[in-house]
């Protein structure tokens, strides 16, 4: 009973933090983002990858009329898989100033920034569906599209503001494997040497500090380059280096309540190591765990995008936020610093809402504070 009332009086007080549940809806938007990314973004192929080289490193707002024209090969793919995977597309888009329908072929002025309408091109109509080549209405409804791109287009044409939706699902990924594996492994190890002490506690704690002792960027790019570049290799190097701080405050919370008198009780009634530890002291001892969790959590994305901005986190095409800043950093000094501001911002802004949460529970679950 006591147990639900200081949860309850957590509850209230994290509710009274206005930026605490700020930062919490802006996270639950955020994860919401991550998981429906495709259903969001304007562009729903796979990774977002649909390159536009003529109307590269576009300011937000522009828009054009874009060409399709299908692909030659029919991809099967279900509904869950284009929702949550993207959709696989073969087909081809050209940004366009103008098009033609001409007996056999479909002609057009792609898209130039002088608006030239000298340069005409062609397409075979073999790629298109024969009954919308009768009639331009019909073939405008299917084939061409007024697009604009609200956050602009990237080096390579690509859509920014697709990519930027589709991003947050790697920093939400590797924020979240990062904090699992540090939780199993400091909980685990912490526990361990704080209940047993000893011998035990001696060595992991030697483990900790030459962990510790070593800088965290070295470590995560020595794990990395060991294990392969990758998506998931970054995830679980990420991981490896971060358990070091939960299994000290483990390990501490576990030396200061193993003498309280409920652990006593339990080991008069008998229950064994293993219970006592997992059913008695570790419930007792999660608030703080909760919030170095949440600093983890922003850590994690940090390092993850110093990682993809040296080129060793995730791979191309995969869309990351610290590889788009890698990619379009030169542009600040070319007037379109945006290309790297925007998923700068959006970094800060994520790891400024996780470390506001974490403050926030911490504040919240301090028993000691005002009421």
């Amino acid at each position: 009973m006591q147990e639900k009332s200081l949860t309850q009086l957590a509850l209230q007080r994290f509710k009274k933090n206005f930026w605490g549940v700020l930062s919490f809806i802006f996270i639950i938007i955020c994860g919401i983002i991550a998981v429906f990314a495709y259903v969001f973004a304007p562009d729903d192929s796979r990774n977002a990858n649909q390159m536009h080289l003529s109307i590269h490193s576009k300011k937000p707002g522009f828009e054009v009329t874009m060409l399709t024209v299908p692909g030659d090969e029919d991809l099967e793919q279900d509904l869950f898989g284009s929702i949550f995977f993207g959709k696989k597309n073969t087909d081809t888009e050209i940004p366009i100033l103008s098009y033609q329908l001409k007996a056999g072929e479909v002609l057009y002025v792609p898209y130039n920034e002088d608006g030239d309408q000298a340069l005409v091109k062609s397409v075979k109509t073999d790629f298109f569906d024969a009954q919308h080549l009768a009639d331009r209405d019909a073939f405008a409804e299917a084939y061409i599209a007024h697009k604009k791109f609200i956050l602009g287009t990237d080096k390579y044409g690509r859509d920014l503001l697709s990519r930027m939706l589709i991003g947050t699902r790697i920093s939400f990924s590797i924020g979240f494997v990062a904090v699992v594996i540090s939780l199993v492994i400091g909980i685990l190890l912490g526990s361990m040497a704080g209940y047993y002490g000893g011998k035990i506690d001696a060595a992991i704690m030697w483990l900790i500090n030459v962990t510790w002792s070593i800088p965290t960027l070295l470590l995560v790019i020595a794990i990395t380059l060991a294990l392969g570049k990758g998506f998931w290799q970054v995830f679980i190097a990420v991981g490896l280096t971060m358990w070091v701080e939960v299994a000290r405050v483990v390990r501490g919370q576990v030396i200061s309540t193993r003498q309280m008198q409920y652990v006593t009780a339990a080991r008069a009634l008998g229950f064994g190591n293993w219970r006592i530890v997992s059913h008695h002291i570790l419930p007792n001892i999660m608030a703080p765990v909760i919030v170095i969790a949440a600093a983890n959590f922003a850590s994690a994305i940090l390092i993850e995008s110093g990682l993809s901005f040296l080129g060793i986190g995730a791979q191309p095409p995969t869309p990351s936020w610290g590889a788009m800043i890698k990619d379009h950093y030169s542009y600040i000094i070319l007037g379109k610093a945006y290309l790297a501001i925007v998923p700068g911002i959006a970094i800060m802004s994520l790891v400024m809402a996780f470390m506001l949460l974490g403050n926030s529970i911490r504040d919240a679950t301090d028993v000691k504070g005002r009421v």
